[in-house]
């Protein structure tokens, strides 16, 4: 059995990953580590991902390839550096960023992407991530995250589609969820844009699988 380390710095993301993985990786042993005070110190401290920020993910990678986790995927998109960071480190099994694999199949579509997020620090740090020739539309959900955490999903799914529906009239040929706790709006953007929509979610799973067989052969 394959063990895969799924690293979250936020409670929300925990559900639709392993949902994921239940349809599309079921046979995988999944170990969820979550610390929600990543984030949240991130979005207060004012630091961004100093040297602090990046020894913690060092710690909780570390702790994960002990524990016997063949593949590790973070789940929040604010820390391209840190994890990209680990994954140097930890050469040996493959290691991904929570977009990434999105980022990959965003790559090979036309027409401008409209990338909405609901935390602010992933619109600063995730769209130097795409290629230079992608024409990107960065769209903050304003209030969703709050009403995700008050537990209010229909207003979350609701104000992440608003956006959606704007990026179209923007001239948006497609969109892009660009966290994991915002993957079960997917269904109401594709409603309110009538564009196609991808999850960093579904992207992360399936690129997953396919590196860490490989890396297993």
């Amino acid at each position: 059995m394959t063990r895969i380390a799924l690293i979250h710095a936020l409670s929300h993301s925990v559900a639709p990953v392993n949902a994921a993985f239940e349809r599309d990786w079921p046979e995988a042993v999944r170990m969820n580590l979550l610390d929600d005070s990543l984030s949240a110190d991130l979005a207060r401290g004012g630091r961004g991902l100093d040297a602090a920020m990046h020894e913690r993910f060092q710690r909780l990678a570390q702790y994960a390839v002990d524990t016997g986790a063949k593949g590790i995927l973070f789940t929040c998109s604010a820390f391209g550096p840190c994890i990209e960071a680990v994954a140097q480190r930890h050469a040996g099994i493959p290691v991904l960023k929570p977009n990434e694999a999105m980022v990959a199949e965003a790559a090979q579509g036309q027409g401008k992407l409209g990338l909405i997020a609901t935390f602010a620090a992933t619109l600063v740090s995730m769209p130097p991530e795409f290629p230079p020739g992608i024409a990107l539309e960065p769209m903050l959900a304003e209030g969703a995250l709050d009403a995700l955490n008050a537990g209010d999903t229909q207003r979350h799914d609701a104000l992440i589609a608003a956006q959606a529906a704007a990026l179209r009239e923007r001239g948006c040929t497609r969109i892009a969820l660009a966290q994991f706790s915002m993957a079960r709006a997917r269904a109401a953007c594709e409603a309110a844009s009538g564009l196609p929509v991808l999850t960093t979610v579904d992207s992360a799973v399936r690129a997953l699988r396919l590196r860490t067989d490989q890396a297993l052969r």
